[in-house]
């Protein structure tokens, strides 16, 4: 659960990037070097209003997939993430770019903090406290590094991935194996679980022990390891149920009693256009408003019973208007008008249930599975019920992730690890060649892997021309 007053804004650092060793003499310090870390998550990176940190990579791992309809060109913002383009580029300022500057600088800060925090004066458990929030930053960066520039974890063990620091440094490395970094990944998460067991989180920016478990059911599932994927995702859960209908319903720009890790944002620290309600909220002036609208797909909509409150969240075709055109989602909208304040999701219970449940499924625990899906399925469709077996089990609860976590961030890994080709629906309500251009790629085409940054090759003594991504 996230709660947060009007006065536990982050302080944060001058800088988004840990400066100096000075700040790790106290513990106080230590969490000013950790808030600035969170801060940079969330904020915009190179001016660009289409790198406003995690929720704007998530954004791209969406259009990247099939559930997610751009409305026009608008301002042409993620229009080369939705046609599969943007990633031939090795620029600095490109998607492939800003993200590898994005995530190893989080992994950077994470490294000073790791080396230098159990040297700070101050309480233990604090000190503890900051680790463990240091370590899972560093296993959620490389998650998302080794999934994007490679394809997913089950066989390609062996293939590079990305560069592994674990230490302040400035000297160059190799392109690690995907092993090599799911190793360090689970390493870290263990670590990190250990030391914040017990611990009260500080802020909601924050991790705690139950979200550390979850970062570690997301990396399992990835891996296809059901079992540790089960219970990690049963452990986290633990205590938090499914929102309520009313608080789906509420435009998921605060935190609720679900959400388990989420980024507040006060309102006097936006990022107001180069932010994720911008792209998403159409009610307001922003850039969804300008004919980025972001619609769910008329294949996926059609698959949601009339009686379930997830329907409700999207404009009802022949309703929408020129702002609000049919199908056009209102999931994700400012909390309050005249305020650009919002909290960006993370993690929330449902997709614990949802890795659970599928979990149990594919190690053919299908009554278990089937109890775990009806819990949430049934807080958003009282009138469900799952009775399935086999792999129809298993493709209702994956059709289930698509539509409880549309527009989170799941498309393209979900891909990735089912093994399943981008197979994207055309025709009215769905589509559109103008926009979307490409309409089916398979999910291992090196085309989608991203590229790294011209400028790393460079000055990486390390890497070569031909460790580039073909």
């Amino acid at each position: 659960m996230l709660t947060s007053c009007e006065k536990d804004y982050l302080e944060t650092a001058p800088t988004q990037s840990v400066a100096s060793d000075e700040v790790f003499k106290t513990v106080d310090g230590a969490f000013v070097a950790l808030n600035g870390t969170f801060r940079s998550m969330w904020t915009s990176m190179g001016g660009s209003h289409g790198h406003f940190g995690q929720k704007s990579h998530d954004l791209t791992m969406d259009l990247m997939g099939t559930d997610i309809v751009l409305h026009t060109r608008g301002y042409n913002w993620f229009t080369g993430e939705y046609n599969l383009s943007a990633y031939a580029s090795a620029t600095d300022g490109s998607r492939s770019g800003l993200a590898w500057e994005y995530y190893y600088r989080t992994i950077s800060n994470a490294n000073r903090i790791i080396a230098n925090v159990d040297k700070a004066t101050g309480n233990p458990a604090d000190k503890e406290y900051i680790k463990g929030n240091a370590l899972a930053l560093r296993a959620y960066s490389y998650f998302y590094l080794a999934n994007l520039w490679q394809h997913t974890y089950k066989g390609h063990e062996t293939a590079p991935a990305v560069p592994l620091y674990t230490e302040p440094t400035t000297e160059g490395k190799p392109r690690a194996t995907v092993q090599e970094v799911y190793d360090q990944i689970v390493a870290d998460l263990t670590q990190a679980e250990t030391l914040l067991a017990g611990k009260t989180r500080k802020h909601i920016s924050h991790l705690n022990a139950a979200a550390v478990k979850g970062i570690r059911a997301r990396v399992a599932l990835q891996m296809e390891d059901y079992a540790t994927a089960a219970a990690k995702a049963n452990e986290a859960r633990q205590g938090l149920a499914p929102m309520s209908a009313t608080a789906y319903t509420a435009g998921f720009g605060k935190a609720n009693s679900e959400w388990m890790w989420g980024l507040e944002i006060p309102n006097d620290q936006s990022t107001i256009y180069a932010s994720f309600f911008s792209h998403f909220d159409a009610k307001v002036v922003s850039y969804a408003s300008l004919g980025l609208q972001k619609k769910i797909t008329k294949e996926l909509y059609d698959q949601i019973p009339a009686g379930d409150v997830r329907k409700s969240v999207f404009i009802t075709p022949g309703t929408g208007t020129a702002k609000l055109p049919d199908y056009n989602q209102t999931k994700f909208t400012l909390p309050v008008a005249g305020s650009w304040a919002a909290d960006y999701i993370l993690m929330r219970a449902s997709e614990m249930y949802l890795i659970e449940a599928e979990a149990l499924a594919r190690l053919g625990n299908e009554g278990e599975a089937q109890t775990v899906l009806n819990a949430l399925v049934q807080a958003r469709n009282p009138a469900y019920s799952a009775t399935q077996t086999g792999s129809d089990l298993i493709n209702e609860i994956l059709l289930q992730r698509r539509i409880e976590l549309w527009g989170e961030g799941f498309s393209l890994l979900d891909l990735k690890r089912t093994k399943t080709n981008i197979k994207r629906p055309d025709g009215d309500g769905n589509h559109q060649a103008a926009l979307a251009v490409v309409f089916e790629r398979a999910i291992d085409d090196p085309t989608l892997l991203w590229r790294i940054p011209q400028s790393e090759i460079d000055a990486n003594d390390a890497l070569a021309p031909a460790d580039q991504n073909p």
